[in-house]
């Protein structure tokens, strides 16, 4: 049986539980949302989406060098491996946003500019996810940073298909032309997937003991993404204020 289903899994089930019923996770895959707030959601998703994902190497790479010092040889070589893979989502996520904003502003006003919306401050549950990630990090335990982003990983695992099927309902087939971050995270046995779920088993095994403590930590890491999702959803309500028109060429 698998040390991560036996030793750790029980210890998130109900943080992942959460996801299946969590409101805005709901909403944006309901076929009833409006099309402008629906490509407002992607936008803000992944246009703030890039503050969380460019670090992904350094974290890696981190946690990879310290294990080594902490003679976890064989995580810490796996860790300084994965960090090459994770070196390009935040790079396809800025260029899915160049997409979004130029369909959108094919369509709608009023204009969107790619810069302003890569510039945007993050929200409070953004740099708490760094900030937790920071701490892991610098900890007694900073291979612990697998079980983190083993949990993301599988958040969108969950949520994606869903959210691309809606996107096809509402916006379109060619809506899916500019999720190409969305679309690799959301297949499990893509190769960044396999390699982090092996790691996540490759941490279990070494550090069984802590099983548990691997598991509170990446439900809180959870719960800050939902807040994520939640302030995506919020602001990109709030840009909808501002009345939207159908541009006429």
């Amino acid at each position: 049986m698998s040390l991560v289903k036996e030793l750790y899994e029980p210890y998130v089930l109900a943080a992942r539980a959460r996801v299946a019923t969590d409101p805005v996770m709901r909403r944006v895959v309901d076929p009833a949302i409006s099309p402008e707030l629906l490509e407002r959601f992607l936008l803000q998703f992944h246009a703030l989406g890039v503050y969380l994902a460019e670090p992904l190497d350094g974290w890696n790479r981190r946690a990879g060098h310290r294990s080594l010092l902490l003679s976890l040889d064989t995580l810490g070589k796996s860790l300084l491996a994965h960090a090459r893979q994770a070196s390009s989502l935040a790079q396809t996520m800025a260029e899915d946003v160049q997409v979004l904003v130029r369909r959108w502003n094919q369509r709608f006003r009023p204009v969107l500019h790619t810069e302003r919306l890569l510039s945007q401050y993050p929200t409070d549950a953004m740099r708490s996810y760094r900030r937790l990630v920071e701490e892991t990090l610098i900890g007694e335990f900073p291979a612990a940073q697998i079980a983190i982003e083993f949990e993301s990983t599988l958040l969108m695992q969950m949520m994606g298909p869903h959210l691309l099927a809606n996107v096809t309902r509402v916006l379109g087939r060619e809506a899916l032309e500019g999720l190409c971050a969305l679309k690799a995270q959301s297949q499990p046995d893509a190769p960044r997937a396999v390699n982090q779920a092996r790691l996540m088993e490759e941490l279990v095994r070494t550090m069984p003991e802590n099983a548990r403590m691997f598991a509170e930590l990446s439900a809180e890491a959870l719960e800050l993404q939902l807040r994520f999702m939640e302030d995506c959803l919020e602001s990109a309500e709030a840009s909808l204020g501002t009345p939207v028109s159908a541009f006429v060429a």
